[in-house]
């Protein structure tokens, strides 16, 4: 059955892409080709489940027992790329069918090439904004979460004060906090007029994710045990010590994954100074998919970001299987 979609999805390709009938066709092919790599495994499937017949008629159970795991392992592999390869065609068909309105609406390698000098250019302003933004950030964020730690009666005001920052920040939509900042501050603060525009940005990054990584910082420093705490104060230490020497170098191993997400979502924020009107990556492509009257550019944009947050992504994961592998005693 899997062949059979597979085949059909390749016929309807052939018959509705009326443009590049080249490309088409080799797509076509490939599709074809691949409905047959699932029928391998079914067959063995079949054939494991007829092995195993034909040991049970022979009284032979251990054999028969392990024809039948091999037999059910060949049908689950088959049905998973078969499904697999499905989901890839029809991504194909959806792509490349109605003479290929989908690849030249998003995918124009014209409207690439016109567009990338200054995309490329303005989306620097997107690194910059991001790695100021989370350096302030770590650093804004962990006084924070020293604030809500805090311990006794003296320190109740400060939890108070950096409990609700967490609670209004985290409330507030970044992207009005960006116009806030961006439009308030200049008229709040006159000396803020000379102030880059990007800089503004990096202000209202910096307050909104600073709530978001004051929890992570806390929930770190909350996942050591209490006796490292109690042990370290027996022995003479302060609080200001306890933290540096004890409980904060513990958390950072558990604390780094998290950390590395939410660098990822400031990274893609910062798109959200475009409504700014700062010429960062978004505001460019759409100006020039005003210009174009096509979306290609913004798909550029896309394609920039995949490229910088895919690898942090696969680092993360390498972070937490590592992490994982050691708890476990790998």
């Amino acid at each position: 059955m899997v062949g059979i979609a597979l085949m059909v999805f390749a016929g309807l390709l052939l018959r509705d892409y009326n443009h590049g009938g080249i490309f088409s066709t080799i797509v076509a092919i490939i599709l074809v080709l691949g409905s047959l790599y699932p029928l391998w495994p079914t067959i063995q499937g079949f054939r494991g489940g007829a092995k195993r017949n034909r040991l049970l008629h022979n009284d032979e159970l251990v054999a028969a027992r392990r024809a039948s795991a091999r037999g059910r392992e060949d049908a689950t592999i088959g049905l998973g790329y078969g499904a697999a390869a499905i989901i890839v065609a029809g991504l194909l068909l959806l792509g490349l069918t109605n003479s290929g309105a989908v690849a030249e609406t998003f995918f124009r390698t014209d409207a690439w090439h016109q567009s990338f000098g200054e995309a490329i250019q303005a989306f620097w302003i997107n690194i910059w904004v991001a790695v100021v933004s989370f350096v302030l950030v770590l650093i804004f964020g962990l006084i924070l979460a020293i604030m809500r730690m805090l311990p006794g009666r003296a320190g109740a005001p400060l939890r108070l004060i950096a409990t609700v920052y967490c609670d209004v920040f985290r409330a507030v939509p970044a992207i009005v906090t960006v116009l806030l900042v961006v439009f308030g501050l200049p008229l709040a603060f006159t000396f803020t007029q000379r102030w880059n525009p990007a800089f503004m940005g990096v202000v209202a990054l910096t307050l909104t994710y600073s709530a978001y990584v004051a929890e992570v910082y806390r929930a770190g420093l909350a996942s050591i045990h209490p006796s490292q705490s109690a042990a370290a104060r027996s022995l003479g230490l302060s609080y200001a010590q306890t933290l540096r020497a004890v409980l904060v170098p513990q958390a950072v191993r558990r604390m780094v994954p998290p950390l590395m997400n939410d660098f990822i979502s400031l990274q893609k924020d910062t798109a959200l100074l475009s409504i700014a009107a700062i010429p960062e990556v978004l505001l460019v492509t759409k100006l020039w998919e005003s210009k174009l009257f096509n979306l290609s550019p913004v798909t550029l944009a896309a394609v920039f970001f995949i490229v910088i947050t895919i690898p942090q992504a696969r680092f993360v994961d390498h972070l937490i299987n590592r992490d994982a592998a050691k708890r476990a005693g790998g």
